[in-house]
Order: C-alpha cells, then sequence, then structure tokens
C-alpha cells in the first residue's frame, strides 16, 4: 500500500506539474542548452557547415542537429547559404563577435605582436588561447614567404598539447593539471598518432628544459612550428604566440624566432597588465 501511495503521489505531482515533472524538464532543459552550445561551437570553428559536418563536429545525430540547426537560423544565429547546401554563422554570432572587445582583449593587446613576427619570419604566427581541453586558434597573421602553414584557421580547436601553441598552453599549466588534460584527452588524440599522451609528456618536459616548444613533424609532415605561453603578471598563462613554417625555415632559425617571440609575450604581459590597471580605476 505503501508503494501505491507513493505511485499515485508521482502521478498527482507529474499532473500538477509538481517537482518531479520540474527536475526532469530541467534536466532536458540542461540538455539541450549544451547540444546548442556544441553546434555554436562548432560554427565558431568553422563556416559554412553541412549537416554532416555540424553532426560530426557535435557527435549529434542529424534530426538533432537540423532540429536546433533551425531554431537557430529563426533566431539569427546561422544563416542558410545562398544555395542551399549548408548553413553559416549568421549576423547574431557576428554582431557577438564584433562587440566582444573589452580594454583587456588578448586579441586586440597581441594583434601588434603577430604583425611584427610575420613581418619578422616571413611565416605565419598564430595567436592561441585555451578553452577547456582545447587550444582554439584565437587570430593569426600571414608572413610573405610563398609556402604558407595554412592549415589553422581563425577559431579552430585542436586538443591541449596538438601544435606549437597549444602545447605551449599545456607546458605552462601546473602538474596536475596537466595529467587531468592528459588522462581525458583519450580518443581525441587517435587523430594524432605522433602526439600520444606519453609523448605529449615527454614534449612537455622537453619544452620547459628548453624554454620554448619545438614541433617538427608532429602534426603536419615537413611543417614545424616553435612557441612560447603568454603569462600574466600572475604568472597564469593566458595565451600562446607560435610561429609555423616549413620545418627546415624553423630549425634554421630556431634561436632567433625564439628570443623573438619571448620578446613579444613579455610585450603582450606588460599590456595585458596595463589594462587590468586602466580597467580597475582609482
Amino acid at each position: 500500500m505503501v508503494q501505491a501511495a507513493a505511485q499515485r503521489r508521482r502521478l498527482g505531482a507529474a499532473r500538477r506539474g509538481g517537482p518531479e515533472t520540474g527536475a526532469t524538464e530541467d534536466g532536458r532543459a540542461a540538455s539541450s542548452a549544451a547540444k546548442t552550445c556544441a553546434i555554436l561551437r562548432a560554427f565558431a570553428a568553422r563556416s559554412p557547415l553541412r549537416l554532416t559536418d555540424i553532426a560530426a563536429a557535435t557527435g549529434l545525430n542529424k534530426v538533432t542537429a537540423l532540429r536546433i540547426v533551425e531554431t537557430l537560423i529563426e533566431e539569427g544565429f546561422v544563416a542558410r547559404e545562398a544555395q542551399g547546401r549548408g548553413f553559416a554563422r549568421g549576423r547574431e554570432i557576428l554582431a557577438l563577435a564584433a562587440t566582444a572587445g573589452r580594454p583587456d582583449d588578448i586579441r586586440a593587446l597581441a594583434r601588434p605582436s603577430l604583425v611584427r613576427l610575420a613581418a619578422l619570419s616571413g611565416d605565419t604566427v598564430i595567436l592561441s588561447v585555451r578553452s577547456g581541453p582545447d587550444s582554439v586558434c584565437l587570430d593569426r597573421e600571414v608572413g610573405s614567404f610563398p609556402i604558407r602553414a595554412n592549415y589553422l584557421e581563425i577559431g579552430s580547436r585542436r586538443p591541449l598539447g596538438v601544435g606549437a601553441g597549444a602545447l605551449a598552453l599545456l607546458s605552462a599549466l601546473p602538474d596536475r593539471e596537466i595529467e587531468a588534460v592528459l588522462d581525458a584527452s583519450g580518443a581525441r588524440l587517435a587523430p594524432y598518432p605522433r602526439l600520444d599522451a606519453a609523448t605529449l609528456r615527454d614534449l612537455v618536459a622537453e619544452s620547459r628544459a628548453r624554454g620554448h616548444v619545438l614541433l617538427l613533424d608532429r602534426v603536419v609532415d615537413r611543417m614545424g612550428a616553435i612557441g612560447i605561453p603568454v603569462l600574466d603578471d600572475a604568472g597564469t598563462v593566458a595565451a600562446a604566440l607560435s610561429i609555423a613554417a616549413l620545418t627546415e625555415r624553423i630549425v634554421e632559425r630556431a634561436d632567433a624566432l625564439a628570443a623573438a617571440l619571448r620578446r613579444e609575450a613579455d610585450l603582450v604581459r606588460r599590456e595585458l597588465a596595463g589594462a587590468a590597471d586602466a580597467g580597475a580605476g582609482p
């Protein structure tokens, strides 16, 4: 009888929209929000996208992905391509990006450094920041050398450690956090067979001993990169600067490029400190 009474209470609560129904609806809302955020991250990394691309990037089935995309189209965050074959970033995403700048916006503060490094090296310079277990290409500047490292676009994501900037970010983290990141990486490193967790641990140790990251032929054949973290005044990693080029161009100028990266990273650190002081006010 006790069980029957409990059953009746649960049914009554469900009919009235009581606590149990509310908990279920909250869970569904949280799940739906997470799926929407995953789709928005996919568009932040690349645009335009086809439905198969969205499903592959988010792990959602096509029916669910299309349902959420249709809602995002209605709200202006996604737009159909003119030919109707895919989807692109909508005006609302572009508006958010345009208004995201702040006095301490590291992309704006680091832009002069990217320009100087690209002019000095002739190669592709990348500004990377951490987003959870990922490194995100926040900005880049392409130099004048005809063979360019254009495999990273603004918004591109990779697991921490995959790439010179991503490895610089990883190397600057506390040891326990590095272990947590690598333990969680698992299958995400599978597309990069030369950069498994054990190899990344060794590369972190080498980078710390050397004072900068040197990554050669690990992600793309015949391409190398050199990178260094940008720390704030508290010693916390804020970003990473890296230069990507043909492997031989990196090797023959490694010391000079590392010195230039170190100078610019220090300049960005000072810019961040100045912006923080200005934001604090009197």
